[in-house]
């Protein structure tokens, strides 16, 4: 089913998002559930399990043996420092940071210091950090992350001809959602393509119908059209960056008039 068809162009009035609700207290999804007056509910699909030291250390991997590091993630900051700490490596003031976004590298500031000489943020994703990665000449770089890892990453690196060492910290395991199984919403909206898996090891015999899927990122739509979902919000596009905007664009058009 084509996901411009009139009857998939139904009014929205509710939408579970999922993913941890933001703490900012100017979230895009609240202004957009008072202006549409929405039910959005946020709700982890998958939860975040830290690797211990013993199991780390099987990998073979020395921390302190490396001084740049590349995070693409909260999580792969969270663990990093805890396994640092958990291993007894102390953090070296000298280390360098390379993140795929500012808001990651922001999040360092919980860790250390905010220094723009040590801490590199790219726009968004791998492939605009790979041309400051292949400014460090001779680097050997460190990668925190979870078992799943998006194939862009290595893909990216590989071509740049990038040495790094991949240091897997978590697992990305699927949420238990049984108590969703009497739930209904309009919209579901996805970020990783463990979201998806997580929906269908959750509720197998789930069925779409009428329900709208907003996915965001290249892995996720092809884990949705894998499973034979219909995508009807798909970001990035040409027109909308951010998955609050593209949400914000669709209920309008949807809910106009009705």
């Amino acid at each position: 089913m084509d996901s411009q068809l009139p009857e998939r162009k139904r009014k929205v009035k509710s939408i579970l998002v999922s993913q941890p609700e933001s703490q900012a207290g100017n979230s895009p999804y609240l202004v957009l559930a008072e202006k549409h007056k929405l039910k959005i509910d946020f709700r982890p699909f998958i939860e975040v399990v830290g690797v211990n030291a013993a199991e780390f250390r099987k990998d073979k991997i020395a921390l302190g043996e490396f001084k740049s590091f590349i995070f693409s993630s909260r999580n792969a900051i969270d663990h990093f420092f805890r396994m640092c700490e958990e291993m007894r490596v102390a953090i070296n003031p000298d280390w360098k940071y390379f993140c795929t976004s500012e808001a990651v590298a922001f999040y360092l500031q919980k860790f250390v210091p905010y220094r723009k000489r040590k801490i590199y943020p790219a726009k968004s994703n791998i492939a605009d950090l790979v041309p400051t990665l292949k400014k460090q000449r001779g680097e050997h770089f460190l990668m925190p992350t979870s078992d799943v890892l998006n194939p862009d990453v290595p893909a990216a690196l590989a071509a740049a001809n990038i040495k790094w060492t991949r240091a897997v910290m978590y697992q990305t395991l699927a949420a238990n959602l049984s108590d969703l199984s009497d739930v209904k919403y309009d919209m579901l909206v996805f970020f990783s393509p463990e979201g998806i898996k997580s929906l269908f090891k959750n509720f197998p015999d789930f069925v779409q119908d009428t329900t709208r899927i907003a996915a965001f990122g290249s892995t996720t739509h092809q884990a949705a059209k894998e499973h034979n979902l219909i995508i009807d919000v798909p970001v990035p596009s040409p027109k909308f960056a951010s998955m609050a905007q593209a949400l914000e664009a669709y209920v309008d058009e949807v809910n106009k008039g009705k």
